[in-house]
């Protein structure tokens, strides 16, 4: 068990071992690609139009799949090829099977006007409806204009080869309003899309890896397993923390070291919005989602743009049945006019209601603090955690910090004294308040925390919570938010 994050490995058992770029750029050996070797059958057995659908195995898991031919037309979306994804959306709900969607399109056919638009919106219509039933998984290969944008970005996960695009217009669109036409280049590449807007959850350097992670993606959402705690190794977590209370660190390695080594975990969205971290592994052999502050990243704070990644990948594991393990280290949400300005009411609530909705089992571990708005929207026993567990280490459980609290409490005590004495009484009277207003301890006469774990017990404690949890599943689908 390792406690670190480690370069995915070139190859694993059931998977095909990594190229440097999957050539040509042709449906079938892509899904060939994608599929385990030679279980890829054709859902239109003979079917040369400009989209393959097929059935096939993961590591021997059932899944549907297409892919375009952007040798036809640029891969452009057409009646015909519209109506093969919406039979395998079709045969996908009926079966009860993830659909992963290979991506490489310039949108909607001007040739065939209306009837293109129709067809690609019934394609819209098929995700809809199938969104929180099956696992959804977008893989763009390459340009992604128009239809293709907003189909990709209509499912759970969308992974970005490095040479992919994802934009509304195609390349040789003006926008008259704008001034400007849209262009292949920065605007829908991997950087603004991962970091910027966070349309893509995963982006990788090459086809067949991005192939690769899509397979490991389905296997976790599409096959889940269960806990066996007999093979729950223990790891003591707890030196992953600096001795430092104040002091900021990276929470992978604690996530790394939390989850299983194999397979390896999925992080999603790791360039946007960092100061928390969304992640997709197994803990005793059963898929969990991991959610976790990250205090390298704006000292851990939540802002908008964080709680709206998490809110959604909440919804996600919920729709699939997926246990939670929430671990908080956080100050509070970040202050500012520019949060405000940024939607951080209205964002910030979706990840309150995304865990008061939530069913599946969902644990929360604080590790040191847990401070005001953002106690609560860390999926607090408020809003219906399973089971709240604590470190040794998690002493700042209030509304806000002690030192901020006395300096707006006892603001005049303060500025009645000289100032060499100041910070003296500041201290003093920060922990007398820690004793009446928060605290470990009080958190746990409050049965706002259920138990105190050591580190090094963290990972059978976490996974017994979720396994004499009951299951759930969310009843709702899982919009984009």
């Amino acid at each position: 068990m390792t406690v670190a994050n480690s370069p995915a490995p070139a190859s694993a058992a059931g998977e095909p071992a990594l190229r440097d770029q999957v050539a040509p750029p042709d449906p079938r050996a892509r899904l060939e690609t994608l599929l385990d070797e030679g279980s890829l059958r054709p859902l239109v057995e003979g079917d040369d139009g400009d989209v393959l659908a097929g059935v096939g195995r993961i590591e021997g898991m059932p899944v549907v799949a297409f892919a375009g031919d952007p040798r036809l037309q640029g891969g452009t979306m057409g009646s015909a090829g519209c109506e093969t994804i919406v039979r395998a959306y079709d045969h996908a709900m009926r079966e009860r099977l993830p659909i992963i969607g290979l991506w490489h399109s310039g949108g909607a056919r001007l040739a065939e006007g209306l009837e293109s638009l129709h067809g690609v919106g019934r394609t819209f219509a098929a995700m809809t409806h199938a969104s929180g039933l099956v696992p959804q998984i977008s893989v763009v290969l390459g340009p992604a204009a128009g239809g293709a944008a907003y189909g990709s970005a209509l499912t759970d996960v969308v992974i970005l080869s490095e040479g992919g695009r994802i934009f509304v217009t195609g390349p040789d669109v003006a926008c008259p309003g704008a001034g400007e036409k849209a262009g292949t280049g920065a605007p829908g590449g991997p950087e603004p899309r991962s970091g910027h807007t966070g349309v893509a959850h995963v982006v990788t350097r090459t086809d067949a890896e991005a192939l690769l992670r899509a397979r490991r993606v389905a296997t976790l959402l599409g096959r889940q397993g269960r806990i066996r705690l007999e093979e729950v190794t223990e790891v003591d977590l707890g030196g992953i923390l600096p001795d430092n209370p104040r002091r900021a660190y990276d929470v992978r390695p604690l996530v790394a070291g939390l989850l299983d080594d194999a397979p390896e975990p999925v992080e999603l969205h790791p360039r946007w919005a960092p100061n928390i971290t969304t992640t997709l592994g197994r803990l005793g052999g059963r898929t969990v989602g991991v959610i976790a502050n990250n205090p390298m990243r704006l000292g851990g704070c939540l802002d908008s743009a964080s709680a709206e990644k998490a809110a959604r990948f909440v919804r996600m594991c919920d729709s699939f049945g997926v246990p939670l393990v929430v671990v908080v280290d956080v100050p509070g949400y970040l202050p500012g006019v520019g949060q405000e300005h940024d939607g951080v009411v209205r964002r910030g609530a979706k990840l309150l209601h995304a865990f008061a909705e939530a069913v599946v089992p969902r644990v929360t571990l604080v590790t040191r603090k847990n401070y005001g708005g953002a106690y609560i929207a860390m999926n607090s026993r408020s809003l219906g955690a399973t089971k709240v567990l604590a470190w040794p280490t998690a002493d700042g459980l209030a509304v806000m910090g002690a030192v901020a609290a006395v300096r707006i409490l006892h603001r005049r005590e303060l500025a009645a004294v000289p100032d060499e004495e100041r910070h003296a009484l500041e201290e003093r009277l920060a922990a007398e308040h820690e004793k009446i207003a928060g605290g470990l301890e009080r958190a746990q006469d409050a049965g706002v925390v259920d138990e105190v774990v050591e580190p090094a017990r963290t990972r059978r404690a976490v996974a017994q919570a979720i396994a004499e949890a009951a299951p759930g599943r969310g009843a709702h689908g899982n919009i984009p938010l």
